[in-house]
């Protein structure tokens, strides 16, 4: 029971963490644009308290795991950036939006690789808590790339398209938005339901993979 117990603080600590990451991502490569929104902000830190939302950082995230629920979903106060200062006005939204979930999956595959060498030197539990590591931030970095609003990869996907598109997605991005809690809890029962099975079997096959 102890062991679960410490496994489970293990995993929200580090889950809290990467998404603490995947928020100061964005805002660097918003930065690195042009755009020093963030840094005004005071955002671009790596203290928790400038980042952690109640709900979103610990209680669903805890939840979640708690349940040993298909998801691993959590989120962070968003980094605030201004598009409108960024100096590439064509691919900087994609980028941006881009920067977390990559910065999780390079999280991945380094701990992957820390996981692989403790293994081969016997240091199994070191092995061990950086195969928890690089599992949350596959995860993470994977589902935030999903095209589907109001995750990164919607972003990603809406800035890579002809702007006549762009235009389109954008207004439906925001529709979703102005929803709220009420369209996040919609997406997260969609997601549930529909994806979220073939997505873990996806991830899971790719931790096999990098692992």
């Amino acid at each position: 029971m102890e062991a679960v117990f410490t496994n489970t603080i293990f995993s929200i600590s580090v889950l809290i963490i990467s998404i603490i990451i995947h928020e100061v991502a964005h805002g660097y490569a918003a930065f690195m644009l042009g755009d020093v929104t963030a840094k005004l902000s005071g955002r671009l830190t790596m203290n928790p308290l400038k980042h952690i939302d109640p709900v979103g950082s610990v209680l669903l995230p805890g939840l979640m795991i708690l349940t040993q629920s298909n998801i691993l979903f959590g989120w962070a106060k968003p980094v605030p950036y201004n598009p409108h200062n960024l100096r590439s006005k064509r691919w900087g939204e994609a980028i941006v939006a881009a920067a977390g979930g990559v910065t999780n999956i390079f999280i991945a595959l380094l701990f992957a690789t820390i996981a692989q060498v403790s293994f081969a030197n016997g240091f199994q539990s070191y092995g061990e808590l950086s195969l928890v590591v690089s599992f949350i931030n596959l995860f993470l970095g994977m589902f935030n790339l999903l095209p589907l609003p109001p995750l990164d990869g919607y972003t990603v996907l809406r800035g890579v398209l002809p702007l006549s598109l762009n235009h389109s997605l954008r207004r439906f991005e925001d529709h979703i938005a102005h929803m709220g809690i009420f369209g996040l809890v919609l997406f997260l029962f969609v997601f549930s339901l529909f994806f979220s099975i073939p997505f873990f079997a996806f991830v899971r096959y790719i931790f096999s993979l990098i692992t």
